[in-house]
């Protein structure tokens, strides 16, 4: 009896193994057949042309170098963040957050919207624009603000100048041209900063809601003096180091791809056309969107008296917003998702919103005040 018993359990474990359907084999996925494709790429390339690959790096770093090195490292845009950071942390700590949404709170009931959708875009105007979305973002997110807002918030911040050397070196330009700065500056710096919120709210984003002061928390941190410098410093550097760096770094080997494969030109072609369309002088514009409106300003000072007025106040418009692309690409994107409610493709996307406007607001300036004011 003792010997039946194994092999009944034998019968019946072979029963089981019959009747288990044999499992089907893993389908090829899509991203697995884009790595195939590379794999045999990358294999043709190293045995027909082992340089092409050393070659593509190389183009990357070259591009990425000069800008994280002698901008960032090196250069003055570093530096300038930073300070940017200890300025705003202790206009904070002295009330001027409070102050604001004070001050623009009759305006923002009007519009019925968050007070604080307008707080990004005044410390652009005073700091940098990077520094307004570490500072801001956690703002709007205490203040209540809904995504929307916040997506308003970032498209508004967009339509001003990052740097204040872009703007003093703008309106050395507007004054080459006998143009009136000061018109120009009311119309297209401070006006988009109320005229934004008002356009996206009635389109765009409209989950807004009109926030009275009492339901709104206070801003100014009890913070200590030193620390407030100190900290803000630190904040600062950790800014420039582990955000923008790598984000600038990202594009810039993107750009550095293109350029290598010979798609490039073409679009910086086609970025010409469209910036003369708009009245905007190609070689300062192109500089604004691809590397500094400072240093596009920079040259634009130079050459103003010697060009069309138009293309001086259109380059000037472009060039006051949150351009270059790395920022809209890259800064502007992983700031906000690390400081929002948003992640990265919405900031992203309101970023890209933004540059649009921006971009129908110098046409729009070229075209209607130009004629009043030469």
């Amino acid at each position: 009896m003792g010997e039946v018993k194994p092999l009944v359990e034998e019968e019946v474990s072979l029963e089981e193994a019959a009747s288990k359907s044999v499992p089907r084999k893993r389908q090829w996925e899509k991203i697995e057949l884009v790595g195939l494709a590379l794999i045999i790429a990358s294999l043709s390339v190293m045995m027909i042309s082992p340089g092409t690959l050393a070659g593509l790096f190389s183009a990357m770093v070259d591009k990425v170098f000069p800008v994280v090195v002698e901008v960032f490292l090196t250069g003055t845009v570093g530096v300038t963040i930073i300070v940017s950071v200890i300025i705003g942390r202790t206009l904070e700590r002295l009330g001027f957050t409070d102050a604001l949404i004070r001050v623009f709170l009759p305006v923002t009931k009007l519009l019925k919207i968050n007070s604080a959708v307008l707080i990004p875009s005044i410390y652009n105007i005073l700091g940098d624009i990077n520094a307004a979305g570490k500072i801001a973002g956690p703002i709007l997110v205490r203040s209540g603000a809904t995504k929307a807002e916040q997506k308003m918030a970032v498209a508004t911040m967009v339509q001003s100048q990052q740097s204040f050397s872009t703007f003093m070196l703008g309106m050395i330009a507007l004054t080459a041209v006998g143009v009136n700065a000061f018109v120009v500056v009311v119309v297209a710096v401070f006006l988009p900063v109320v005229v934004a919120p008002l356009i996206l709210s009635k389109t765009i984003y409209r989950d807004t809601k009109a926030v009275d002061i009492e339901n709104l928390p206070k801003f100014t941190p009890t913070t200590g003096a030193l620390p407030t410098l100190f900290n803000a410093a630190r904040e600062g550097a950790e800014l420039v180091f582990l955000l923008i760096i790598p984000a600038v770094a990202a594009v810039f080997a993107v750009i550095g791809l293109l350029e290598y494969i010979g798609v490039w030109k073409p679009i910086e072609s086609a970025l010409s056309s469209g910036l003369l369309t708009l009245n905007i002088d190609p070689e300062t514009g192109i500089l604004s969107i691809l590397a500094s409106p400072t240093l596009a300003m920079a040259q634009l000072a130079e050459v103003a008296s010697t060009m069309d007025p138009r293309l001086v106040i259109g380059s000037f418009v472009l060039a006051s917003s949150g351009l270059p692309l790395s920022s809209i690409l890259g800064q502007i994107p992983v700031i906000w998702a690390a400081n929002s409610d948003l992640n990265e493709k919405e900031a992203m996307t309101a970023a890209v919103i933004g540059i649009v406007m921006r971009l129908i607001t110098a046409f729009l300036v070229v075209y209607f005040l130009t004629p009043i004011l030469v």
